[in-house]
């Protein structure tokens, strides 16, 4: 008859095994706050009690069928604490006297070994292993648990609504406050190509519209190149219809054509001119010598 694995032990393996599950399958990690969850886990502390219960009124018609002798070996097993019985299982050698039982003599070799079974924290560890790799590949196959794309495409989601709560409340930016900062010429790329690649051409090398890579312009309403430029994408072009208020006609923000106008900066200031010869538009308008600084 042999002693039984403390309540404790099944209470922290269900709890354990509920949260794998909840991460799994749960569609965000709010469920802690969730009553279902809860509910679910006193429900199953429930049910184990219950279940230890009856395993008490069977251990108790056992024990009452065993013999004196086996009662006094049974009685002496089960003081030694459960955890302590783990331990010397694991770890703890055979006396010398188990070991003669478990020699193995091949006789003709004259070579012996000890038929040891494997310990059983490798054992435990072997199938916790297999366990964990059949849950885990389950859940990348068939789940957005663990997976790479799906955990990406969320924090992307969970960023942009950041940032979008963040510009509801944020100062407007104009045409005063607007100021180049090199960190905005990456969004800025992006945004041109979004909204200006069609006219001004592919790395702004111009098309049906300008380039905007020399140093010839139509439009000059500032005296520097960024300000200009957002100049222009506030109030569009006064000869030219095709290029509109952007910003007044809600296309783009003033926090987008801040963006836009340091990606401009940049190809136009701080990298070489596409030349019509590379593939650029001959210039347009009037050269300008634009005032030192960008803002």
């Amino acid at each position: 008859m042999k002693t039984r694995t403390p309540i404790s032990i099944y209470i922290a393996t269900t709890i354990g095994l509920t949260i794998m599950a909840f991460e799994m399958f749960a569609s965000d990690s709010g469920y802690f706050s969730s009553p279902f969850f809860w509910a679910l886990i006193l429900i199953a502390i429930i049910l184990l009690m219950i279940m230890h219960s009856i395993g008490d009124m069977i251990e108790n018609e056992s024990f009452s069928r065993l013999s004196e002798e086996e009662k006094k070996q049974y009685l002496e097993e089960k003081k030694v604490p459960y955890y302590q019985k783990l331990w010397n299982s694991a770890f703890k050698k055979q006396s010398a006297t188990e070991e003669k039982d478990i020699l193995i003599d091949h006789g003709f070799d004259g070579i012996t070994e000890l038929d040891n079974s494997l310990p059983k924290w490798w054992i435990g560890l072997f199938w916790f292993g297999c366990i964990f790799c059949v849950v885990y590949l389950t859940a990348y196959a068939f789940t957005d648990y663990a997976h790479p794309d799906a955990e990406y495409t969320k924090e992307t989601k969970t960023m942009l609504a950041s940032i979008e709560e963040y510009e509801k409340t944020a100062p407007q930016i104009n045409l005063e406050s607007a100021k180049y900062s090199a960190d905005n010429i990456a969004e800025g790329q992006e945004l041109f190509k979004t909204n200006c690649v069609t006219c001004h051409g592919d790395a702004g090398k111009g098309g049906i519209g300008p380039n905007l890579t020399d140093t010839h312009w139509i439009n000059i309403k500032e005296k520097s190149l960024f300000k200009n430029v957002f100049w222009m994408l506030e109030n569009g072009s006064p000869n030219n219809p095709t290029m509109r208020p952007f910003i007044k006609d809600g296309t783009i923000t003033g926090r987008d054509a801040e963006k836009i106008a340091a990606y401009i900066y940049h190809i136009n200031q701080e990298t070489a001119p596409i030349t019509p010869a590379q593939g650029g538009a001959a210039p347009q308008g009037e050269e300008v010598k634009w005032e030192n600084g960008n803002n």
